[in-house]
């Protein structure tokens, strides 16, 4: 290799140095230094509080979500769980006859009780979260 010819990593290493002396160089002159101005910014969830109707929805239409329904819930130790077998019975925190839960993507949407339909189960919603109610769910 002649000296003309410098190796990539070698010239690569070149440039940072410059580039680190230049910055440096920079950093030492105050005259050249502005102060940044930013503009605020409302929180996305202002302006869905706020019924932004003008937000377009197109971009997000196509996302997948997960629906479930949630009939209780309930807390055992390892202990017990080890111990469950078929035709155990698990005590869930709802009773009877009071609505399930619908969640998408973990987050509460609405409340419904539970039909079949066509041999199907499915649920039909008594009570759906407001919006600002689920953003306002969002930030506890």
């Amino acid at each position: 290799m002649n000296d003309t010819e410098k190796d990539p990593n070698e010239a690569l290493a070149d440039e940072w140095s410059e580039a680190l002396e230049d910055q440096e160089g920079a950093a030492t002159d105050d005259s050249s230094t502005e102060s940044a101005q930013f503009q605020e910014l409302e929180s996305e969830s202002s302006m869905i509080m706020a019924g932004d109707t003008d937000m377009s929805l197109d971009g997000i239409l196509d996302i997948p979500v997960t629906i479930s329904m949630e009939i209780g819930r309930t807390q055992i130790n390892i202990r017990n769980l080890l111990q469950l077998n078929q035709g155990s019975v698990v005590e869930l925190d709802r009773l009877a006859g009071e609505p399930m839960d619908v969640l998408v993507n973990g987050t509460l949407i609405a409340q419904g009780e539970v039909v079949v339909v066509n041999e199907k189960f499915g649920i039909r919603l008594t009570d759906v979260i407001s919006p600002s109610e689920r953003v306002k769910r969002l930030g506890k």
